[in-house]
């Protein structure tokens, strides 16, 4: 079934699709009168409708109903990627999106081969794609590049250290198994996991990490590509602590 995501008012009966929603389901799914559609409001609703009318720049769509559905993962889940070259970022953004990661922040390391871009817009529209094809209820935030020191800072929301949150960097190097992690860590609401670019972290970037709470952790013996270093610590943390499995 068509599904869209678009934030609605208060118990709408109608609903008017335009922009970029609109050509979706026009060009894109050719979508047609009479046509069930689903509307994700991004807070946890799920609108049903049947589309009435539609025309070059609008689609309208009447509401039959309106059910809670959730399928977030019950782990607040953030992502800092060290920038990535190429279409490779474009990778991470779309699968941890897919695998329900609710934040991803680009970091600039003393390795990364990209060190500003204007690709922002570009990955929210990719997460948002992802989201709307995996059926999530919510979009991934997609922050603006930051440099790999603010992480650690002491007014950072991603500090360890304050508590609010717990923190993995994933290096190849060195680093404790993620089943010694699971016993190390316990239960915890919200992780952040750094991974780093081509090239990976450096000592120094390491042991910043670790003075800021983190833990280092490994993906075993062999050393993997950035973009999958990162989509398979995303699925490792899930499965131990998220709705993976």
């Amino acid at each position: 079934m068509p599904r869209i995501f678009l934030p609605l008012g208060e118990n709408p009966r109608i609903v008017h699709i335009a922009g970029e929603n609109a050509r979706y389901l026009l060009t894109v799914l050719r979508c047609r009168e009479g046509e069930e559609l689903e509307i994700l409001d991004g807070r946890g609703l799920c609108y049903s409708t049947k589309i009435v009318s539609l025309t070059r720049k609008e689609v309208i769509a009447e509401v039959s109903g309106v059910t809670p559905r959730n399928t977030e993962s019950g782990i607040n889940l953030i992502l800092a990627q060290g920038l990535l070259k190429g279409e490779k970022m474009d990778l991470v953004v779309q699968k941890t999106t897919e695998l329900g990661v609710k934040e991803i922040i680009p970091v600039v390391t003393e390795r990364s081969q990209v060190r500003e871009t204007r690709k922002t817009g570009r990955w929210k529209k990719i997460a948002s794609d992802a989201s709307r094809q995996c059926g999530r209820t919510a979009i991934p935030v997609i922050r603006e590049p930051v440099p790999y020191h603010s992480l650690f800072s002491v007014n950072s929301e991603y500090n360890p250290c304050l508590g609010k949150c717990k923190g993995l960097l994933f290096w190849e190097e060195r680093g404790m198994k993620m089943k010694e992690l699971r016993d190390r860590l316990g239960e915890c609401m919200t992780m952040i996991i750094a991974v780093g670019p081509e090239g990976g972290f450096t000592e120094a970037e390491a042991k910043l990490a670790e003075s800021g709470g983190f833990l280092i952790a490994s993906l075993g013996n062999r050393i993997l590509r950035a973009e999958t270093a990162a989509i398979s610590a995303t699925a490792i943390v899930q499965l131990l602590f998220g709705d993976l499995g």
